[in-house]
Formats: structure tokens, sequence, C-alpha cells
């Protein structure tokens, strides 16, 4: 059995494209670009960033539009697919993720972003300080004190 599937949670670099197959399908593209951090054997902060191109088909590639901005946050699920092209004689690639699925992250500031739609309404300040949040520890955690 062979699997090809990915998730990719990130921010969106650009605004999504959009563009319609001869067929009337709709075709929509973006990057999302994730991050990592990890400390080095020198205990120096490194970091590093990696930027996926993602597209999406159908109902979801319309949705994606409407809804997804520069700087969006955003869970992927599809399948890796490699593209291939001769441009000036020179043959070219580009491996993207076909989503699958594309769940929308957390809107900043709680309102809707340049899609024009309404603005959600502010939470009142007292329901803020009813949520609960969870405090984590500042110390760096040991990969031999997790007992499996």
């Amino acid at each position: 059995m062979y699997l090809n599937k990915a998730f990719v949670y990130g921010n969106l670099t650009r605004d999504p494209e959009v563009r319609s197959l001869p067929s009337g399908v709709q075709v929509t593209s973006f990057s999302v670009a994730t991050n990592r951090v990890w400390k080095d054997k020198e205990g120096a902060k490194q970091e590093s960033v990696e930027y996926h191109n993602i597209v999406v088909f159908g109902r979801q590639a319309e949705t994606s539009a409407q809804y997804l901005s520069k700087g969006s946050s955003v869970l992927i699920e599809g399948r890796l697919q490699t593209r291939s092209w001769e441009a000036d004689g020179v043959k070219k690639y580009r491996t993207e993720i076909v989503a699958d699925r594309v769940q929308f992250g957390p809107r900043s500031g709680g309102a809707v972003s340049s899609g024009g739609a309404k603005k959600a309404p502010v939470a009142k300040k007292a329901d803020k300080e009813a949520l609960e949040t969870i405090e984590y520890p500042d110390e760096e955690i040991n990969p031999d004190d997790i007992p499996f």
C-alpha cells in the first residue's frame, strides 16, 4: 500500500489567485509559509521557513478565494503532486499540494478580512477575562524525560 498525504498549517504569503478551467471548474492557488524553531548544539535559537504551493479545485476553491487573504492562517490536507513543463527549451518542475480539505484558521481581531463582509462583534472585556488559558512552562523539555 502506498500513501501520499500532506498536512500543512501556516499563513498565506499572498492573496489567493482564482482561475477557471475550460470545463468551468474553479481553481485557486496560493502559497503557505511554515516555520520551524529549534536550538542548536550551542543553545542558539535557529529558525527556518518553508514555502508550500497549494492548489484547490471546485467549491473549496471558491470559498478559499472568498475568505482567505495574505496572512490568514490555514490548515491544508492534501496530496503532493509534481508538474513539469517546458519553457524556452528548459524543462521546469513545480511541486504542489493539491488540497482535499481546507480549514480556515482563527481570524485576527475577530473581523472578516478584505472580503467586504460585515465585521463580527468584538467580545466584551468581561468575556475575555472569563476565558481560561493554559499556562505553559518556560523550561526546556528534555526528550529523555518522556516515558515513551
